[in-house]
């Protein structure tokens, strides 16, 4: 079967593994001391919101394990694509990359996988230049998305590689460059 599907362009399904978000944070060092990005504290999840009961239920489930009333650091937004993103905010990258985790397996559990789509973690460097560690949910990937700032929906796709290129070793980078979505307007970048 395997000749069949290669004939007819099938790529093998792909089992991703949210464990591999827990490398962020050895991939942010890896940023700050080789690039001088440092993490801005912002990361999220984006996904395709269903409509009904459980699925509302399940997101107000997220919401009240992550969040509390007296230092909220879980936000809902919708972008202009109609895609929700659960933006979550911790000093510590380790912490956020937890609450990531736990929005992604929460959903997955619920049997949401299918409308989970990515996850970043937002970086910059001394200048305010915007950076963004990519994990595409149905791939079990990471890359860099790098806009150019002022420059309207322009990519630094110099940098991109570069970042590439530093992170490798640390994380599952997506070897298919035109998987590197653009993802403009998300939060903190």
């Amino acid at each position: 079967m395997k000749i069949v599907d290669a004939l007819l362009g099938r790529r093998p399904k792909v089992r991703n593994d949210l464990d591999d978000l827990f490398a962020v944070p050895t991939a942010a060092i890896t940023l700050q001391t080789a690039a001088s990005f440092e993490p801005t504290g912002v990361g999220a999840v984006c996904f395709r919101a269903a409509e009904g009961a459980a699925f509302a239920a399940a997101e107000a489930e997220i919401t009240a394990v992550l969040d509390n009333d007296e230092d909220p650091d879980l936000e809902r937004q919708v972008d202009e694509f109609g895609f929700t993103w659960l933006i979550a905010r911790q000093d510590d990258t380790s912490a956020l990359v937890t609450d990531l985790h736990a929005i992604n397996t929460a959903l997955e559990a619920q049997g949401f996988g299918p409308q989970l789509l990515c996850s970043l973690v937002s970086f910059k460097d001394a200048t305010g230049r915007p950076l963004a560690l990519v994990y595409l949910y149905k791939q079990g990937t990471f890359y860099p998305f790098a806009p150019k700032p002022g420059a309207g929906q322009q990519r630094d796709n110099l940098l991109e590689m570069q970042v590439r290129d530093l992170v490798k070793n640390d994380l599952p980078v997506e070897p298919d460059m035109q998987r590197w979505m653009a993802v403009w307007g998300a939060p903190g970048v």
